[in-house]
């Protein structure tokens, strides 16, 4: 498993992920299906390693692998906003603005000297980050695509 995940990062990231995830016997199905083998985590190795090509066609499974995964987000989004649940349409606007306040309130108090732990700060910090990245960004690219249709 190991040699694979190995392969996989350099190639094709994504799908070293999937592999290491829950659902790694499904990634590695998929995989060995692109490339002509057996599902068996040896043989996948076997077959990117002893193929030029594997390269190309592993890059070729990781961004049909991503568009997937942000057409299942996107899915999930709409299907939110169509819901009549208060709380679902609006829990990413509420997750953003309550890490928003903390991490102010933990800013305000390092400011008067109070005794702030710094992993709080920081955690709230990448949560911020990826809040904002999944809310903005991700609207954002769901924007352009539209355009682009």
């Amino acid at each position: 498993m190991n040699d694979l995940l190995g392969l996989l990062k350099s190639v094709a990231p994504s799908l070293a992920t999937a592999v290491a995830g829950p659902l790694g016997g499904a990634a590695v199905t998929a995989i060995a299906s692109k490339l002509g083998v057996s599902d068996s985590v040896e043989a996948v190795a076997t077959a990117i390693a002893g193929d030029p090509q594997a390269a190309q066609k592993l890059a070729d499974l990781n961004a049909d692998f991503a568009k997937a995964e942000m057409a299942a987000v996107t899915a999930r989004w709409e299907a939110d906003m169509k819901s009549d649940s208060f709380l679902s349409k609006n829990i990413r606007p509420m997750t953003l603005i309550f890490i928003l306040v903390f991490y102010s309130v933990f800013a305000m108090m390092s400011a008067w000297n109070l005794n702030v732990n710094e992993s709080y700060v920081k955690l709230l910090g990448e949560w911020g980050q990826l809040v904002m990245l999944a809310y903005f960004g991700g609207r954002t690219v769901e924007k352009i695509m539209e355009k682009k249709k």
